[in-house]
């Protein structure tokens, strides 16, 4: 599936910081392009929630921007 912007929602936001949450039936969301179309909001260092799978075995994975060029969005696992 692709990313729907509908399901992407600010949880906080705070000194140019945003938490998100997204949930989506896709298994992973670190496809290349996958935020592509988000690329306006997302900043690099935001943190995503992420529920997967929602159509099946779902999980809650955090991911960080790691890259935003202004049309291209990359996302990684966040570790601490």
């Amino acid at each position: 599936m692709a990313f729907a912007s509908k399901d992407l929602s600010v949880l906080a936001y705070a000194n140019n910081f945003t938490l998100w949450h997204y949930t989506t039936p896709d298994t992973s969301v670190v496809t290349a392009g996958y935020f592509n179309s988000a690329a306006s909001m997302l900043r690099v260092n935001d943190l995503l929630i992420c529920n997967l799978n929602t159509g099946g075995t779902s999980s809650t994975v955090f991911y960080i921007v790691t890259g935003n060029t202004g049309s291209a969005v990359t996302v990684a696992i966040f570790t601490a």
